[in-house]
């Protein structure tokens, strides 16, 4: 049999008949991958016989691999998707499963992936019912899946305040990171910050369950910080990394991809539109495609394993654009044209991104939020407006379907129903002023810092 690129194979799943790419199958699937290197007569003959496979499957799996995002809403498709992604031995097909899980899925999800060994979606859909409000996990069917649910640790709210090293003790003694435990309704500290590190427009994001800060000032000149910190929370300790190539601050860094992407930023208070990747396995930073535009401190959020960032220029236009990593480039995906239409951020729930901008006539006690359907394009404005009060809709991050945002006075969560933001509840304001930046961190076990205060203890 022919072999190569552009090479069309017959595959018969089931009854029904399917002509795919040679080449892209071997690429993406264990399964053709050692079909074809076995020198098997299977491997030789002009059809292959899959017969114990769902023709359903098997067709979300050729559209994810084209780079499609097939809506799997019914439980036979996703049950089926999971089968093929186990059988043929397809990473593309079970990480775009784990992009597709929602509170409605999630269950259903866990069980079929740990019934067929997809240890990633499995993890994946586990910690996303760890996050819930709790009814996913009565619905598990398996009792080791919910054994291993019970076992994780739930994502806890983490604040990171602007601070600069600076001289006095009462600055560097609230040079902390905190987060909310939300038992006892108060915020704790969780660790201090290196000496040398500054969080005053620093890039905060998190991968693989580390915080990671790059970037930062210090002084009345600005003078970009050199090293990069990243914390661990499993072991409670900070270690430095290298700093991006070009210095930079109000950098948006965001971890995707199992990398870490310092967006844009200023340098000697010019806006730039380099973007770098870090690679922690590797240690160093390499360039990848710039923003269309020079941009600083832009708003950037990650939806269904898509990276996107929102842009404006002039005042009155924000634009949307997704980075793809196989292409490195990025992509316009919509544009909004509003006044006062700057987005200050950006978070995602599904299948909508979520930007928050001042309300009009630049009233900044109160928000506007617009949103992006990505499915459909559509924009919708959400309902009434939302109390700011100081920066509390200006940093925001999504667990499960509830949004966690933040101010002196309150932190309050959201929850998302049917595009529409609804208070579900109140919690303790961070006790201490200034901008903040928010992340969600799994804790170990038995964390429990002393309660931060405005007043440091001397």
């Amino acid at each position: 049999m022919p072999q190569g690129p552009g090479v069309l194979m017959q595959v018969w799943v089931g009854s029904q008949l399917f002509q795919a790419d040679q080449a892209l199958l071997v690429e993406h699937c264990g399964f053709f991958r050692g079909l074809f290197r076995s020198g098997m007569r299977e491997a030789r003959a002009a059809e292959v016989r899959l017969g114990a496979l769902s023709p359903d499957g098997f067709r979300t799996m050729l559209q994810v691999l084209r780079g499609e995002r097939p809506a799997l809403a019914a439980p036979d498709e996703l049950l089926q998707a999971v089968e093929c992604a186990a059988f043929l031995q397809t990473p593309a097909l079970a990480r775009f499963l784990e992009h597709s899980l929602t509170s409605d899925n999630c269950a259903l999800l866990c069980d079929a992936a740990a019934a067929f060994g997809l240890h990633d979606v499995f993890h994946s859909a586990a910690l996303f019912i760890r996050d819930s409000a709790g009814e996913q996990a009565a619905e598990l069917a398996l009792p080791e899946a919910r054994a291993y649910v019970e076992a994780l640790r739930p994502s806890s709210y983490v604040a990171v305040s602007t601070h600069a090293p600076a001289p006095g003790f009462l600055e560097d003694a609230s040079r902390t990171v905190c987060y909310l435990d939300e038992e006892e309704d108060v915020w704790r500290t969780l660790a201090a910050l290196p000496l040398e590190a500054s969080t005053l427009l620093a890039g905060v994001a998190t991968l693989g369950n580390k915080l990671y800060i790059v970037g930062g000032v210090r002084g009345p000149n600005k003078e970009v910080v050199e090293l990069g910190f990243c914390y661990d929370p499993d072991g409670g300790t900070w270690r430095e990394f290298p700093s991006p190539h070009q210095p930079r601050y109000d950098t948006a860094l965001a971890g995707f991809d199992g990398h870490l992407y310092a967006i844009g930023g200023e340098f000697q208070r010019m806006a730039m539109s380099s973007v770098e990747r870090y690679d922690p396995a590797a240690g160093c930073w390499s360039f990848a495609a710039n923003l269309p535009q020079p941009a600083a401190g832009v708003p950037c959020a990650q939806a269904r394993g898509r990276l996107f960032v929102c842009l404006w220029r002039p005042a009155d236009t924000t634009t949307v654009v997704e980075y793809t990593v196989m292409a490195d480039a990025w992509l316009p995906i919509a544009e909004l044209r509003r006044p006062q239409s700057y987005g200050h951020c950006m978070v995602a729930h599904r299948d909508s991104l979520y930007v928050v901008r001042n309300g009009p006539k630049d009233d900044f006690l109160h928000c506007a939020i617009d949103c992006l359907n990505l499915a459909t394009g559509q924009w919708t404005a959400l309902p009434g407006q939302f109390v700011n009060s100081k920066g509390a809709l200006f940093t925001a991050v999504v667990r499960g379907d509830t949004v966690y945002t933040v101010n002196l006075m309150f932190t309050l969560l959201y929850a998302i129903e049917g595009g529409t933001w609804r208070l579900l509840r109140e919690k303790a304001g961070f006790p201490r002023p200034g901008s903040l930046q928010t992340v969600l961190l799994r804790l170990p076990p038995g964390a429990r810092g002393q309660v931060a205060s405005t007043t440091p203890e001397l």
